[in-house]
């Protein structure tokens, strides 16, 4: 039970990351891929980029694990890591510009990432 808690932890945390750029622009996660999904189906090339891509199986595959008797440790690890990806590039450019919105933003997915790798790891297969 916990391994499904911390995963669906993981999918809503990662959710919540906010970015910012220039030109008073920025945009949640959530917002940003209800977008993708909406170009997904009239316009799928414009979404093909690993940035995009790479977050959203990570999502799908934490979702398919959710209906899992015993959420499978591998896809979740493959879900972090393709979570991680993005979230992790985020928190970083968060710290190089000092954009604190961006740096607590991204600070619960990795704290529950983080939790989640050492459930795992210290499960019994």
């Amino acid at each position: 039970m916990k391994s499904k808690i911390l995963n669906f932890l993981l999918i809503i945390t990662s959710l919540l990351g906010y970015l910012e750029w220039s030109g008073n622009n920025h945009i949640f996660l959530f917002k940003a891929e209800a977008e993708i999904f909406l170009k997904l189906f009239t316009n799928p090339l414009s979404v093909l980029h690993p940035f995009t891509i790479l977050p959203l199986v990570g999502q799908i595959l934490l979702l398919i694990t959710l209906f899992q008797k015993t959420p499978n440790k591998t896809l979740s690890f493959i879900s972090i890591a393709g979570l991680g990806l993005l979230l992790g590039f985020m928190f970083i450019i968060g710290l190089l510009s000092l954009n604190f919105k961006v740096i607590i933003s991204t600070i619960p997915f990795i704290i529950v990432s983080v939790l989640a790798i050492r459930h795992y790891k210290n499960k019994i297969p």
